[in-house]
C-alpha cells in the first residue's frame, strides 16, 4: 500500500516541510547584520556628539571670513567659499611648513620604529630582572605627560645648566638656537615617549612566535639581523603595521614637544610643524578662519592615511 502524497509518511506536495517555514527560536535573516550595531550604538552616539560636531564646526569656519571681530559679535562671519583655502595654497610658508611635518614626522616614526624593535628583541634576550627593569623604565616614559617629558629634556640639555653639555664637552651650547638641533631635541624627546608602545606590542607579537622556528633558524647559522630579517619581520608584518601606522598619526598631529621645547615655533618659525602653524594662525594672529582650513587640511592627510591602514588590514585578513 503507497502513501498518500498528503500522508504523513509521505512528502508533502511542494517543499518539505522542515523547509517551508523558519525554526522557532531562529535569528531573522537581518538579525545577524543589525545585532552588532545595537551593540555599537552607544558608543557610536558618543563619539558622534565628541568628534561629528567639532569637525562639522571646523569645516564650517574654514569657510567663512572669521576673524577677532566676528567672534565679539562686532561684524557678521561671511561666507568665503574655497578663499581661505586659496590664500592657504597660496602661501609659500604653508609649503614649507608641510614639508618639514612630513620629514620630521618620518623621521620620528623611523627612529620610534627602529629603537622600539631592536629593544623588544633585547627583552627576549635578557633575564627577567634586567628585562622587569627595562620594562618599568619604559612605561615610566610612555606615562610621563609630554609636557613634563618635554620640560625635563629642555633642563637636560639646557645650555648652562643641562648636563649633557658638560658630559659631552660643548660648553654653552644652545640645542634649540638652531633649526636642526631643535629639530633634533624634539625628535629624541618624541621617539623617547614613543618607544614603549612599539616595544610592548612587537615583544608580545615576538612571544606569540613558535621557539621552533627561531631555534631551526639558528641551527641553520642565521644572526639575529637575518632573523629579524626573514623569520620575524614576515610572521609579524600585522603587527608592524598597525605600530607603523599609529606611529605616522602620533607623530605628524605632535604640538606638545614642539610647541614647549621649541617655545611656540622657534626663531622666526624655523621649528614649525603643521598643528603649531594652525595654532599661530587661529590664536596668536586671530585668523580662525585660515587655522579651520589648516585643521581641515590635517584631517583630511589622516584620514587618507587610516583609510590606507584599513585597507591593509583587510588585505591581510583576507590573505590570513
Amino acid at each position: 500500500m503507497t502513501a498518500s502524497p498528503t500522508s504523513p509518511q509521505g512528502v508533502v506536495r511542494g517543499r518539505p516541510r522542515a523547509l517551508r517555514g523558519r525554526p522557532r527560536g531562529a535569528p531573522r535573516p537581518g538579525g545577524r547584520a543589525v545585532t552588532p550595531w545595537l551593540y555599537l550604538a552607544p558608543a557610536l552616539v558618543v563619539l558622534g556628539g565628541l568628534l561629528v560636531y567639532p569637525v562639522y564646526q571646523l569645516g564650517l569656519i574654514s569657510f567663512l571670513e572669521y576673524t577677532q571681530a566676528q567672534v565679539s559679535g562686532g561684524q557678521p562671519a561671511t561666507f568665503q567659499g574655497l578663499g581661505n583655502y586659496a590664500e592657504l595654497f597660496g602661501d609659500d610658508q604653508f609649503w614649507r611648513v608641510l614639508l618639514a611635518t612630513v620629514v620630521f614626522a618620518a623621521a620620528c616614526v623611523l627612529c620610534t620604529l627602529a629603537a622600539g624593535c631592536a629593544l623588544a628583541v633585547l627583552l627576549t634576550r635578557v633575564r627577567a630582572v634586567p628585562r622587569l627593569a627595562l620594562m618599568l623604565a619604559a612605561l615610566g616614559a610612555w606615562a610621563t605627560p609630554a609636557v613634563t617629558g618635554s620640560t625635563v629634556w629642555l633642563l637636560l640639555f639646557d645650555a648652562d645648566f643641562g648636563p649633557v653639555n658638560k658630559i659631552l664637552g660643548l660648553g654653552d651650547h644652545s640645542w634649540t638656537y638652531g633649526r636642526y638641533s631643535a629639530f633634533l631635541l624634539v625628535l629624541l624627546e618624541v621617539v623617547w615617549c614613543s618607544f614603549p608602545f612599539v616595544m610592548v606590542t612587537v615583544y608580545a607579537g615576538i612571544r606569540a612566535v613558535p621557539s621552533e622556528v627561531l631555534e631551526a633558524a639558528a641551527l641553520d647559522g642565521a644572526s639575529q639581523w637575518r632573523i629579524w630579517r626573514s623569520v620575524l619581520a614576515p610572521m609579524l608584518r600585522p603587527i608592524l603595521v598597525v605600530v607603523t601606522i599609529q606611529s605616522v598619526i602620533w607623530d605628524f598631529k605632535v604640538f606638545t614637544q614642539i610647541y614647549v621645547m621649541t617655545n611656540g615655533g622657534g626663531i622666526a618659525g624655523q621649528n614649525l610643524v603643521l598643528n603649531v602653524y594652525a595654532y599661530q594662525k587661529a590664536f596668536a594672529s586671530s585668523q580662525y578662519s585660515l587655522g579651520s582650513a589648516i585643521g581641515v587640511v590635517m584631517l583630511l592627510i589622516l584620514l587618507a592615511v587610516t583609510l590606507v591602514y584599513l585597507r591593509l588590514l583587510r588585505r591581510q585578513g583576507e590573505e590570513l
